[in-house]
C-alpha cells in the first residue's frame, strides 16, 4: 500500500465524444484547447498538431519545447496511409568524449543508471544538451500535410508565452522537486524561482496568480512565426542557442544545427489479433513494443484477456522485450527518477490522425534556461551511455536513442492514435492500453483508466493496487512484485493520452489522475472548409 494517502478516494474523468467533430487530447487542458480552435478554424490534424505543440512547450516548459525531440505517428485518411516521422535529438559533432570521465563515485543521479560522470555533466548542464529536432519535425509535417499559415497557429503559443504560466498548485510542486538544480543556473532561476532559490508559487492558495516571465521565450516563438524554420537552424534563433550553450560550457554549433533533419520512414506494421498497429521505426520504443506484443500473441488467448494468467504473461512478454531492448539497444532508466516527457494526440473530422511525443529527457531538461531566447533546454546527451564499447555510448554526431512510443491502431471497425509520456513505462502502457482496445473493445476512457502494471526493467513488476487478489497473487508467485496507486504525482504508469474514431464518431482522454491534461472537442460552430 502508499503510506498515508486515502484509499477510499475515487477519481474519474470522462473523456469527451464528438459526433462529425474532431478531438484533442493533450497533458493540458488549454493546449487541447488551442487544438480544438485550429480544427474549428478550417485546420487539418497536422494544423492542429503545430499549435498544440508550441503551446504545450510554454504552458509545461519542463516537459518539452523547442530545444527538445520526439517522433510522431499520422493517419492520413485520403490515402488510408500511415507516416512514421522521427526528430529525435543529436549529438553535436563538435563533442569532445573526453569531457566526460567516469567519477567513480557509483551510478549517475538521474534516468539512467549509467557510471557516474565528473560532476554530471551529461546529466545537467550545458554540457548535457544534444542538437534539437522538435521544431523540425513539426515544421516538416507542416509542409508536407499543413492547411493553415505556419504563424497564425504559432500565434496562440506566443500569446500565451506573452501572459506567462500560471503557477497553481500543480506548477508549484513541479519547480519544487527540482530547485535546488535550478537554481544552479542563473537563467532557470531567474525564470522558476524567487530570490535564486525559493520556489515560485510558495503560497499554496486557490485564488493566487502568480505568473513565469516567459517574455523572451514569447519575443523567441514570434520570431519562429515570423520567419518560420530556417530561423531556428539556420538564423537568428540558431545563433544566439549556439551562443549561450557554447558560453555555459557545452557543444552546440552552427553546422550541427544546419546539418540537423527529421526523418521520414515506413512506420513498423505489428499485427496483433485482428489489428495492426502502426508504430515508429529505429531508436525509438517502437521495436520493443513489435517484440512485446508479438511475445503476448502467443503467451495468451485473446478471449482470456481479463485472467490472471494473462496478467502473468503480459509481464513476462515485456520482461523478456525489455531485456532484449537493453541487451541491444541499450537505454536503461532508473525508476526513481521522472521523465520529461509530453504526448498529444489528435484526429479531425475528416479522420486523419496525429499521435505526437516531444521531450526534453529529464524534467526541466539540463535545468539550464538559455538567456537570449528563454528555452528550457535539452539534456539529450544523458541518452548515452558515457562507457566507451556499449551498443549506446556517447560519440560525437549520434542519434539518441528515445522510449517515445506513438502508436496509430486499426482494427476491422476502429482507429485510434495513442502515446504516453513517462519514460521506460511509455511502451508498457501505449501495449496494455491498446491491447485493452483490440482484445476486449473497450473505450478510450474506459482502456486509459484501466489498472496496469510495469515490468519494464529489472526483476521486478509493479501492479497498480486496484489489482489487489487473483491478478495480484498470481504475479507474486511468479515475480518480486510491487504494489502501488495512481496519483496526481509521481506518475507510476505513464501518462497516456488517446484518440478514437468509429464510424463517424470520434473521442479521446487523458490520464486520469493528471490534473491538466483532458480531451477537448472541436467546437460545434466550426468553419466550413474549402
Amino acid at each position: 500500500m502508499s503510506g498515508s494517502f486515502s484509499r477510499s478516494q475515487r477519481t474519474h474523468k470522462p473523456g469527451v465524444t464528438a459526433t462529425s467533430r474532431g478531438v484533442v487530447a493533450t497533458q493540458h487542458v488549454r493546449a487541447a484547447e488551442v487544438g480544438a480552435e485550429v480544427l474549428a478554424a478550417g485546420g487539418d490534424a497536422v494544423d492542429a498538431a503545430v499549435a498544440v505543440s508550441f503551446a504545450i512547450g510554454v504552458l509545461e516548459p519542463w516537459m518539452s519545447g523547442p530545444m527538445g525531440g520526439g517522433a510522431m505517428m499520422l493517419w492520413r485518411a485520403d490515402d488510408a496511409r500511415a507516416h512514421a516521422l522521427t526528430y529525435g535529438m543529436r549529438s553535436s559533432a563538435t563533442l569532445d568524449v573526453n569531457h566526460y570521465p567516469l567519477s567513480g563515485a557509483g551510478k549517475a543521479s538521474d534516468l539512467f543508471p549509467w557510471e557516474a560522470v565528473v560532476e554530471d555533466r551529461n546529466v545537467t548542464g550545458a554540457a548535457s544538451v544534444a542538437v534539437p529536432g522538435t521544431v523540425a519535425g513539426i515544421s516538416a509535417a507542416h509542409g508536407r500535410f499543413g492547411r493553415m499559415p505556419w504563424a497564425e497557429l504559432l500565434a496562440p503559443a506566443v500569446g500565451l508565452a506573452r501572459a506567462g504560466l500560471h503557477v497553481d498548485w500543480y506548477a508549484a510542486l513541479v519547480i519544487a522537486s527540482c530547485a535546488r538544480d535550478l537554481s544552479r543556473d542563473p537563467d532557470a532561476a531567474a525564470l522558476f524561482l524567487d530570490d535564486g532559490q525559493w520556489p515560485k508559487g510558495s503560497g499554496w492558495t486557490a485564488l493566487a496568480d502568480q505568473r513565469l516571465n516567459q517574455g523572451r521565450m514569447a519575443d523567441t516563438l514570434d520570431q519562429l512565426a515570423r520567419e518560420g524554420e530556417a530561423a531556428f537552424y539556420k538564423g537568428a534563433i540558431a545563433e544566439a542557442l549556439v551562443r549561450d550553450v557554447t558560453d555555459k560550457g557545452g557543444f552546440l554549433s552552427m553546422q550541427d544545427m544546419r546539418d540537423y533533419a527529421p526523418l521520414w520512414a515506413d512506420p513498423l506494421a505489428i499485427p496483433f489479433r485482428d489489428a495492426t498497429i502502426h508504430a515508429v521505426p529505429g531508436l525509438t520504443a517502437g521495436p520493443t513494443l513489435a517484440d512485446t506484443l508479438g511475445r503476448w500473441q502467443s503467451g495468451y488467448d485473446a478471449a482470456d484477456a481479463a485472467t490472471p494468467a494473462a496478467f502473468v504473461a503480459r509481464a513476462d512478454g515485456l520482461r523478456a522485450a525489455y531485456a532484449e531492448r537493453l541487451a541491444t539497444m541499450g537505454d536503461h532508466e532508473n525508476d526513481r527518477a521522472p521523465g520529461c516527457t509530453t504526448h498529444f494526440s489528435i484526429v479531425d473530422r475528416d479522420g486523419n490522425m496525429v499521435a505526437m511525443t516531444q521531450t526534453l529527457l529529464s524534467i526541466f531538461g539540463s535545468k539550464v534556461v538559455s538567456q537570449s531566447t528563454g528555452l528550457m533546454l535539452n539534456n539529450g546527451i544523458m541518452w548515452f551511455d558515457p562507457e566507451p564499447g556499449k551498443p549506446n555510448s556517447l560519440a560525437p554526431g549520434k542519434a539518441c536513442l528515445m522510449n517515445v512510443c506513438p502508436v496509430i491502431g486499426e482494427t476491422p471497425t476502429r482507429r485510434f492514435a495513442l502515446g504516453a509520456s513517462g519514460g521506460r513505462k511509455i511502451m508498457p502502457a501505449v501495449a496494455q492500453i491498446s491491447g485493452r482496445l483490440i482484445e476486449q473493445g473497450l473505450s478510450m476512457q474506459d482502456a486509459i483508466e484501466a489498472p496496469r502494471i510495469d515490468a519494464s526493467g529489472g526483476a521486478q513488476v509493479v501492479a497498480d493496487e486496484r489489482l489487489a487478489g487473483a491478478v495480484t497473487d498470481a504475479l507474486a508467485a511468479r515475480f518480486p512484485l510491487a504494489q502501488a496507486q495512481r496519483l496526481p504525482f509521481p506518475f507510476a504508469f505513464a501518462c497516456p493520452a488517446g484518440v478514437m474514431r468509429e464510424g463517424g464518431t470520434n473521442s479521446g482522454t487523458t490520464e486520469t489522475m493528471s490534473p491538466w491534461g483532458d480531451g477537448v472537442a472541436e467546437p460545434e460552430s466550426t468553419k466550413a472548409r474549402e
